[in-house]
């Protein structure tokens, strides 16, 4: 099949002369969205279908994150060209920048690896996560579809898997939950595989220690290496797969850097094409039918023509205000997120002028943040470590401080109109400071000055004066923290059942007993770190059905378009059912979505 049309030629066969007014229409919504982005050469409604002509190909993909890439590379071994477009000057979206965990279960790495699991036992697990919030038949599709999509990438990327032995499902107590777990994490990558490309990788949210190589699993023990034999032995493993990736001249890569590049490369390999630093303006459509993008490219705005259809991985609204004020709770912004700040939203927005529905779009893959001076620090195993609590501004606890983060600002964000829990206080001693390892400082050492500038870190040597920096009452404060020293003296939380779920223990202290997530808080000084509502992303967004295609509100298609990951209302509805819930869907609705357009070529 073709690749392209030459892309300076014009696009003289899509005048509106004697068009339908569906057609006109289509091209009108283009124009105006073009013209309210202020592109040059854009002045009425009939400009979309008069703009250069950027190529054309059975397949255009918006968004060159885990669900875009995925969606490119299976579209180009079904045998149809294919474009990627991204907005940014860097390739990965919000999958580089993470940890990468993949929630895929029945997975092939899982099954090699001897975990228990089966069709029958996944599909009891995330009915009961996901409840009635989204369709049993996107359920299937996702279950059905992704241990194939493992299978596909690794026989088409460089892309190979470990299981992160031990992370738990986050709720497997329910029927079907693991508590050994599911998920997987890419294997370690050497960036050269990519060559001159690897510069226009997205970095990671936060960078592995120089001269170190660090898989996700590893974090949990690196935590606790100053107190912990088997802590100090990854560290040490971690160091010598970095000496032998330096001695090999390897540049090697982890998480989701690993991820990307790898997707990257089956790319490359395939001949898809990436267009960087051209951002989405809006769709294309004729009588109806998705058929093109209308793209920003050097400046100048151009069509990008699809035969056979448009997939929509995008990204969330993470950083629109506009966006999350309208849909979302309050307090809300975009300086608590740590998503790819390219994600505003544009492919929403564009799938919601070409009619689709929209869902979730008040909820996010949400986590307790702290809001670091430099950027949002997502806490997972900070509040988890025994010898932490969080309490409200009334200097009361509230929550389950083990519990999946999603559940934590959940209970933040319905408690808060009648309960002070935003901003909320993790209350720590040194202590815990002495033994564990907090964002990337070692045990003991100072926190840098900005922290405590910022107001989001204080230090006193009494809780009362602990209290009062943070202004809430000292003896609310004084009376939670002894209660919680007596819970955490018997291992038994009554309060709030911190130490009964297995998920509770996996960011915890095996050496702390009788419960390795409880310890009290007794040596000063005393520290309080500012709790607020961060997030992953947005997971609200386009209505898709099990086929990854858009709907409108009355549950038709919208013919030609497609989406999958963040651009797309979740899978997981407003749960989460364990690590790499948004990065495993985004993939599978990804590979769904090109087989679907695929198919339907060539019937």
């Amino acid at each position: 099949m073709s690749t392209s049309a030459d892309p300076a030629r014009r696009i003289g066969s899509i005048s509106t002369a004697g068009a339908s007014r569906r057609r006109v229409l289509g091209a009108t919504g283009a124009g105006l969205a073009l013209a309210a982005a202020g592109l040059p050469g854009v002045g009425g409604p009939a400009d979309a279908a008069d703009l250069p002509l950027l190529g054309t190909y059975d397949v255009v993909v918006i968004g060159s994150g885990a669900a875009g890439m995925t969606a490119a590379l299976t579209a180009a071994k079904q045998g149809l060209s294919c474009v990627v477009v991204e907005k940014a000057a860097t390739f990965g979206g919000s999958a580089a920048r993470s940890g990468a965990g993949i929630w895929i279960p029945n997975n092939p790495v899982i099954l090699a690896a001897g975990v228990p699991d089966t069709p029958a036992k996944a599909a009891a697990y995330l009915a009961a996560v996901v409840g009635p919030d989204v369709s049993a038949d996107r359920q299937r599709a996702f279950l059905g579809h992704g241990p194939a999509m493992i299978s596909f990438v690794m026989a088409n990327s460089p892309l190979r898997f470990r299981w992160m032995e031990g992370y738990s499902d986050y709720y497997p107590e329910l029927s079907g939950g693991l508590p050994n777990g599911r998920s997987i994490e890419p294997d370690q990558l050497d960036g050269n595989i990519l060559g001159t490309e690897l510069a226009h990788l997205n970095p990671s949210y936060m960078a592995v220690p120089a001269g170190m190589v660090v898989f996700s699993a590893d974090y949990k023990w690196l935590t606790l290496s100053a107190v912990s034999v088997k802590g100090l032995a990854v560290a040490a493993e971690c160091l010598a797969r970095g000496t032998k990736a330096a001695l090999l001249g390897q540049k090697p890569l982890t998480m989701g850097q690993s991820l990307a590049a790898g997707l990257r490369a089956g790319l490359l390999a395939a001949q898809v094409p990436v267009w960087l630093n051209t951002p989405l303006t809006d769709l294309y459509r004729e009588d109806g039918t998705v058929t093109g993008a209308v793209v920003a490219r050097g400046g100048s705005a151009g069509l990008v023509r699809a035969r056979h259809g448009v997939v929509v991985g995008s990204g969330g609204f993470e950083h629109n205000a506009a966006m999350r004020d309208q849909y979302q709770r309050r307090p809300i912004g975009t300086g608590w997120t740590v998503g790819a700040k390219e994600n505003t939203g544009d492919g929403i927005r564009a799938g919601e002028r070409a009619g689709a529905a929209l869902d979730l779009m008040d909820d996010a893959w949400w986590g307790p943040a702290i809001p670091l001076p430099e950027q949002p620090y997502f806490c997972l195993a900070e509040r988890t470590l025994p010898g932490g609590l969080l309490v409200n501004a009334a200097g009361a606890r509230f929550v389950n401080e083990a519990a999946p983060y999603s559940d934590v600002v959940h209970t933040m964000y319905e408690r808060n109109p009648t309960a002070p829990d935003i901003p909320a206080w993790l209350i720590v001693d040194q202590n815990y400071r002495n033994r564990y390892l907090f964002k990337d400082i070692a045990p003991t050492l100072a926190f840098p000055g900005s922290w405590y500038d910022s107001g989001a870190a204080h230090k006193a040597w009494t809780l009362d004066a602990l209290a009062g920096r943070i202004g809430m009452p000292a003896a609310a404060l004084r009376a939670t923290v002894n209660r919680f020293n007596s819970l955490a003296l018997s291992g038994d939380d009554t309060d709030f059942r911190r130490g009964d779920s297995t998920y509770d223990h996996y960011y915890s202290d095996p050496a702390i007993v009788p419960n390795s997530s409880l310890a009290p808080l007794w040596l000063a000084p005393y520290y309080a770190f500012k709790i607020v509502p961060g997030d992953l992303g947005t997971k609200g967004g386009m209505r898709t059905d099990a086929r990854a295609r858009v709907l409108r509100a009355d549950g038709s298609v919208i013919p030609g378009l497609y989406a999958a990951g963040n651009a797309s209302a979740a899978v997981m509805g407003h749960s989460y059912a364990g690590a790499g819930s948004t990065i495993g869907p985004a993939m599978t609705f990804g590979y769904i979505a090109a087989l679907d357009i695929a198919a339907a070529a060539g019937s």
